[in-house]
């Protein structure tokens, strides 16, 4: 479920990103020419090594970029002074700027700023106006980057469709769960529907996480704390689903449970508070225990997993409750 749809979106990420790469690098290119630069060419290719996929890459990646720069002019301006603004004076700058960004972790400028130093080499100098080509060359094509990303914009509709569909797959599971307490030789109860929501939850998390790396304003993190919360409630829906494969009888409790589970499952949603949910169980809880207890093995031992199933459900509407009352909090 939802594969052939993450696939177009992750199709239609990848062409955005690709386009606002290009364009990228032809407008720093054209701004460059527009100014005269020499090499403007290598503004767009600054610019194209200077768009991430979300906002606060882009800025952290700029400004690790620009002080491995300013590294990059004064090692230069060192080998060059002292060497000669020759092959060997580029090689013993390249020999030390490399080693320097192994250690401080600037991997991705060593080409970047390389490109521009050896046009200290077509100078033959590194006086004003060599100093001002190169670092426009990198504030433009640096900036161009930056401006490409401003444009990015959370994607509050598919996220919305995401969550939705986590929550229905979820549904899906309870509902199953309810056939499966009445139905103990129930036709591929294998779990597969876990696989479905698993899936279904690494894709929502994924894009609350490319969302909240496209805030620079504020510090949104409502959908990674929804789709954590779902995530939760999803292992302890497994761990019920193991306790009730094991079920070989229907004791005399199953259907009260059953009830309850497509109960659940009916009112499962975003809003639901689970308040009138947990007062339910409460009820449940106290009725079970008043069931007296079975004289067979076999549906003893089944009753005491439904006990755990009980337990495991508890669990489970706890976990929205503390959800639900921690951002009930925050807006407050």
């Amino acid at each position: 479920m939802g594969t052939i749809r993450d696939k177009n979106f992750n199709v239609k990420k990848n062409l955005i990103h690709a386009m606002k790469i290009s364009l990228a690098a032809i407008i720093a290119t054209i701004i460059a020419v527009l100014f005269n630069l020499q090499f403007a060419v290598a503004a767009g290719i600054v610019a194209i090594l200077s768009v991430a996929f979300t906002k606060k890459e882009t800025i952290q990646t700029a400004w690790n970029r620009f002080i491995a720069f300013i590294v990059a002019l004064i090692i230069c301006a060192i080998c060059f002074y002292t060497i000669g603004f020759n092959n060997i004076g580029f090689f013993a700058y390249i020999i030390i700027y490399v080693v320097i960004c192994q250690f401080m972790g600037w991997n991705s400028a060593m080409a970047m700023d390389s490109v521009l130093i050896s046009h200290f080499l077509t100078f033959k100098s590194m006086n004003a106006e060599a100093l001002i080509n190169e670092i426009a060359l990198f504030v433009i094509g640096v900036g161009v980057g930056i401006i490409a990303n401003i444009c990015l914009h959370k994607d509050a509709d598919y996220m919305e469709r995401m969550k939705n569909e986590t929550d229905n797959l979820i549904k899906e599971a309870l509902h199953r769960m309810s056939v499966r307490i009445m139905t103990p030789d129930m036709p591929d109860y294998d779990g597969h529907c876990f696989n479905d929501l698993r899936k279904s939850i690494e894709a929502a998390s994924a894009l609350a996480h490319t969302n909240y790396m496209n805030q620079l304003s504020y510090e949104d993190v409502e959908d990674i704390e929804y789709i954590a919360m779902r995530e939760r409630q999803a292992t302890i829906l497994y761990e019920i689903y193991k306790h009730l494969i094991q079920i070989k009888t229907v004791p005399v409790t199953a259907g009260i449970l059953s009830e309850f589970f497509e109960n659940v499952s009916q009112q499962y949603s975003m809003e639901n508070t689970v308040k009138g949910l947990l007062e339910d169980f409460h009820e449940l809880d106290i009725q079970m225990k008043k069931t007296p207890l079975p004289v067979e093995r076999g549906e003893f031992e089944d009753r005491a997993r439904l006990f755990a199933i009980m337990r495991g459900m508890e669990e489970f509407l706890n976990i929205k409750k503390e959800y639900m009352e921690k951002t009930k909090l925050k807006n407050n």
